[in-house]
């Protein structure tokens, strides 16, 4: 049986929306782990060193820095409290140019910078196999983001 021209435009009108939706979760997720990935991926010339957590409040992890190159300390500087510190922690970080926030390195950190974007490939994959009907990309996509998912979880 032959679709009718409205049918089709229908059709395509669907799956091009829909590819937006995919489109605009995966960049939201992209951009949202490129704000702190870009302190670890594009670290060269940044100030690394190591930080001990000496006490946390709701949102942030506080304590003394010591740079890796022997360099000047900071007496207290921040990392986000979601990257699972408790208060004795010390991690390798790189320092957010101009400000007292750090950014913890090595493969935890790595991954953690990236979380966001696990989530958004496993949202995506929900649209790719629900709405545009493409199984196996769509197969791919939440495996991939909820390998990352599940990595960053035991990293940390």
């Amino acid at each position: 049986m032959k679709r009718s021209s409205s049918q089709r435009a229908l059709h395509y009108g669907r799956t091009a929306a829909l590819g937006c939706v995919v489109l605009l979760l995966l960049v939201a997720g992209a951009l949202s782990s490129w704000d702190s990935a870009h302190h670890i991926v594009l670290a060269k010339g940044r100030e690394h060193g190591t930080m001990t957590v000496t006490g946390c409040g709701s949102e942030v992890c506080t304590g003394p820095y010591v740079p890796s190159d022997g360099g000047s300390g900071r007496s207290r500087v921040s990392v986000d409290k979601s990257v699972a510190a408790k208060k004795g922690d010390r991690f390798p970080v790189v320092v957010k140019p101009g400000t007292f926030e750090v950014v913890r390195t090595g493969t935890p950190g790595f991954l953690h910078a990236w979380l966001p974007l696990g989530g958004a490939l496993v949202l995506a994959a929900l649209v790719i196999g629900g709405g545009l009907r493409l199984p196996r990309i769509a197969w791919g996509a939440g495996i991939a983001g909820a390998v990352l998912l599940v990595a960053t979880f035991f990293a940390l």
